[in-house]
């Protein structure tokens, strides 16, 4: 998850609290970003029953405009924009033209010829390239404007994350669902506030002015006392994701998968027409993808971790695409990428993870490893 100094890095609007609140600070995705406050496990855990707030002003912004912007996002990602009411998000992808993944993103629909691209921190000028360079050709009238500088994206998560937004805020959140937005003034800032997030939590993504992130963040911070709020950073946000199944670009994404080894097909809309990838995607759909992303459960005391070798039968057959010691579960999970033969709960598949040069057992579960109770107010 965390990657190595390289150059100048960029800093969040919140960057000063960060230091305030005596968060570890280390290079993420270009920005130097808080990996934790105190414990990752606390933080976690605060998540997974109260709120934790999470600074996420790394994200990327971009805004598509145009009469012509629905039939724009239809070529350019897999999924298909044109069936999102105003008000509604959509988790999608930008894909090569061999099906392999640019990014993984939500797209939300602001208007009848407006849209939000959120994308990775990591992949923000990928995406941006690409769809600039799709626009480039004049086939479609639209435009776009990446905003991300001048956007601050602030995240409460957790099951108190309602109670701590509806406090703050004269909108009815219960008509927000999930994946669903609204603009609104939350503590007096005007913000988008939407019902996403990548914790496996209830929880709000609250888009704003850059230059009111601070006191936005204050807002939050103190009305959340009550609710048992909590400061968490990014180490916290990768253990919630993993025990929620979730992807991370650079461990189960990259250029190299496709959606359909991902468990991912789902989101690709091979009816809607021609889109960038379609015919590569047709293809693994038609003749089923040659790798599978699947869920791990240690029975050996060992942890693993991202790029372990994963065998069956003895033999190397994939690799750990993500792995960690459960906080929520207390148990060793990953998540790891195999041929799709091996791929499926219940065949009498052994497999082994091997740690420092060591095989340990482990046995293929079912994704998620993780899923919150429901309540009326999701």
């Amino acid at each position: 998850m965390i990657e190595p100094t390289i150059g100048e890095l960029r800093r969040t609007p919140l960057h000063d609290v960060h230091r305030e609140l005596g968060a570890r600070l280390v290079p993420f995705a270009g920005y130097e970003m808080p990996v934790q406050y105190t414990s990752i496990i606390e933080e976690h855990r605060t998540v997974r029953s109260a709120v934790g707030l999470f600074d996420l002003s790394h994200m990327g912004e971009i805004e598509v405009l145009g009469e012509e912007a629905v039939a724009f996002l239809r070529y350019a990602l897999v999924s298909d924009p044109g069936t999102l009411e105003t008000g509604q998000a959509q988790y999608s992808m930008a894909c090569q033209a061999d099906g392999g993944i640019i990014d993984d993103l939500i797209v939300y629909r602001r208007g009848e010829h407006r849209f939000w691209v959120v994308c990775n921190a990591s992949n923000r000028e990928a995406v941006v390239g690409q769809l600039t360079a799709l626009l480039s050709r004049g086939d479609f009238g639209a435009s776009l404007e990446d905003r991300s500088e001048r956007i601050a994206l602030l995240a409460p998560q957790g099951p108190n994350a309602a109670a701590l937004v509806g406090a703050l805020t004269d909108l009815d959140l219960a008509a927000i669902g999930n994946y669903r937005s609204a603009p609104g003034s939350v503590a007096g800032v005007e913000c988008l506030v939407a019902r996403t997030g990548y914790t496996g939590e209830d929880g709000f993504e609250l888009f704003c002015d850059a230059r009111q992130a601070r006191d936005l963040w204050e807002a939050l911070a103190s009305a959340g006392e009550r609710h048992g709020a909590r400061a968490c950073g990014l180490g916290a946000r990768d253990t919630l994701r993993l025990e929620a199944g979730m992807p991370l670009y650079g461990n189960e994404l990259d250029r190299q998968t496709n959606p359909f080894e991902a468990n991912l097909g789902r989101v690709v809309k091979l009816e809607k027409g021609e889109f960038v990838g379609r015919a590569a995607l047709q293809a693994v759909q038609q003749q089923g993808p040659e790798r599978k992303l699947i869920g791990l459960q240690m029975v050996d005391n060992a942890i693993p971790r991202a790029g372990y070798e994963v065998r069956a039968g003895g033999a190397a057959v994939g690799h750990v695409t993500s792995g960690t010691l459960s906080p929520t579960l207390g148990t060793k999970i990953a998540m790891a990428m195999v041929p799709a033969g091996l791929a499926g709960v219940g065949m009498e598949n052994a497999f082994d993870v091997v740690v420092r040069d060591r095989p340990y057992r482990a046995e293929q579960v079912q994704l998620p490893f993780y899923r919150r109770p429901r309540d009326e107010g999701s």
